[in-house]
């Protein structure tokens, strides 16, 4: 597909971000995309390719759609995009922490199965060691 193309069919996008038709109309009805149409066909700008690139990397990271949306939003309010900068490194940090806070879960989580396979291993051995003196 040349890169310069100024209008692309939902086919066309579905098929480079490996998604499904049915995900790009649901963008759209979120209000992240806004293709025109020709009569019940959907033809979308190379601005809805880059804002459907942007989802795509946004859900990767773990942002929100509504997230994803009020970055899109404060971009259209301030083509400087210092705003946007802003608010993306405040959720960048969000996400940080999140993901900080979830990785010190696991670690207790873990360490808490560690503990009880080890009681299970103990209680079974003891379980075979009683049978065997009984046999």
């Amino acid at each position: 597909m040349d890169q310069i193309q100024q209008q692309f069919s939902i086919s066309e996008l579905a098929k480079e971000f490996a998604i499904t038709t049915r995900s790009i109309r649901f963008y759209e009805d979120q209000g992240l995309i806004t293709p025109k149409r020709k009569g019940q066909t959907r033809i979308y700008s190379r601005r809805d390719r880059v804002r459907l690139k942007l989802i795509l990397r946004g859900k990767r990271l773990g942002f929100s759609l509504a997230e994803t949306g009020r970055l899109f939003e404060l971009y259209d309010a301030d083509k400087t995009s210092t705003s946007q900068l802003d608010t993306i490194m405040q959720l960048i940090a969000e996400k940080q922490s999140a993901l900080h806070q979830q990785l010190e879960d696991i670690k207790v989580v873990l360490t808490e199965l560690t503990t009880l396979e080890q009681r299970c291993a103990q209680a079974r051995d003891e379980l075979t060691h009683a049978q065997q003196i009984n046999e």
